[in-house]
């Protein structure tokens, strides 16, 4: 495994610990000090990771356009670094909306150069892996953020302003060991394209990534935003300071099954792999929908855990199968764009539907966004099949 694989995912791992300190209790946050609702909860949680997703479309295209990539992967990081310490002195759901936006602007930033980085400095027969790998590590630090808050809360007595400023530490961390520990390999001026989302440029990532943009865009409809598996857990009666634990069991199963999911995808199909992941996400929300028992909770976030492991991976391995090398940042862009509006959406409706008919009702949805997506998968076109096989 290249050395930058894992340099890039201990990155991952440390700016997860500085933002998932904070995520694992802003819902709480904003539901108990700042007095939010939960459609104003979803509204917050969607505009912020569609915004993410949105913002890598032009990111991943200046990759292209300028055949370099870790200098906006810096910006991103540092841009994500910088704004934790506006969670502590939010006192208003709008300093919360413009904190968080701001955010995932830097996640935006430097998501899709970093993951066409990936793909650029890992060979093909171990691409599967490597995305594996980064997830890996990255959800490592998404395990080890809502246990560290955990803690702090306990030590702080509830102070949630305590835990947002420690939360920035690990995030310049990651700046400073990407900016001086990664050397981006050389690319030939001949890759470099003059604008990658010309027209004929979108015609040349094919019927295959476009199908596969699609279905990515339903399974952002699918997965609502994660808030509500901590509200659902603060239904059942959870200690406030013990919710985030919730995150570090979904992270922890997350974390385990990556890797071996993604080594897994380098020697299978991957449609039947990403069906499997489906069908896992379906018994979470099932699961999840029945009852606010912490035990029930609990077994259904370790199943969301486990869908996020088959599936996050082998998406992003399977955007770098369908895409030419010297536009593989322009399609990261594109198929973050389209689930980003999705993901928009989807947490609309999830805060939507929570507020007017009750929890189940939310996880019923994302029943049913699974079973379009599962339809969807069905329907290939021959190009995908033969790639699959």
């Amino acid at each position: 495994m290249p050395a930058g694989v894992w340099l890039l995912g201990l990155v991952s791992m440390l700016m997860d610990i500085s933002s998932e300190m904070i995520h694992s209790l802003l819902p709480l946050f904003m539901l108990t000090t700042l007095g939010a609702s939960a459609l104003a909860i979803g509204l917050i949680e969607g505009l912020a990771e569609s915004t993410a997703l949105i913002v890598k479309l032009f990111s991943g295209a200046l990759s292209d356009y300028f055949g370099k990539r870790k200098g906006l992967a810096v910006l991103g990081y540092a841009l994500g670094a910088l704004t934790k310490p506006l969670f502590a002195v939010a006192s208003t759901t709008g300093v919360v909306l413009t904190a968080r936006l701001l955010d995932r602007v830097g996640k935006g930033i430097r998501g899709a150069p970093r993951d066409a980085l990936v793909a650029d400095i890992t060979p093909r027969h171990l691409r599967g892996a490597a995305f594996g790998l980064r997830q890996s590590l990255d959800t490592l630090g998404a395990f080890l953020g809502p246990l560290l808050a955990a803690g702090l809360m306990l030590l702080s007595a509830n102070d949630f302003r305590a835990v947002f400023w420690v939360a920035a530490i690990p995030g310049l961390l990651a700046v400073a060991l990407l900016f001086f520990g990664l050397h981006e390999p050389e690319r030939p001026p001949a890759a470099r394209r003059s604008n990658p989302i010309q027209r004929q440029n979108l015609k040349r990532l094919g019927v295959a990534y476009w199908w596969l943009v699609g279905i990515g865009a339903v399974f952002a409809l699918a997965r609502f935003s994660e808030a509500f598996l901590v509200l659902r857990a603060q239904q059942g009666g959870v200690p406030l300071a013990l919710v985030p634990l919730v995150m570090v069991a979904m992270n922890a199963v997350y974390a385990l099954s990556a890797y071996p999911f993604g080594r897994l995808s380098d020697r299978i199909s991957h449609s039947k792999l990403l069906a499997l992941g489906l069908i896992v996400l379906i018994a979470a929300d099932i699961i999840l929908a029945t009852s606010e028992h912490w035990r029930v909770v609990l077994a259904g976030v370790a199943l969301w855990g486990v869908h996020l492991g088959i599936t996050q991976g082998l998406l992003a391995t399977m955007v770098a199968d369908t895409a030419p090398a010297d536009l593989r940042g322009t399609a990261y862009g594109f198929f973050s764009l389209v689930s980003g509006l999705a993901m928009l959406l989807a947490s609309i409706l999830a805060g939507l539907l929570w507020d007017r008919f009750g929890a189940a009702s939310t996880f019923h949805a994302g029943t049913i966004f699974c079973v379009v997506a599962l339809v969807g998968l069905a329907w290939q076109p021959a190009a995908v099949r033969r790639r699959d096989a």
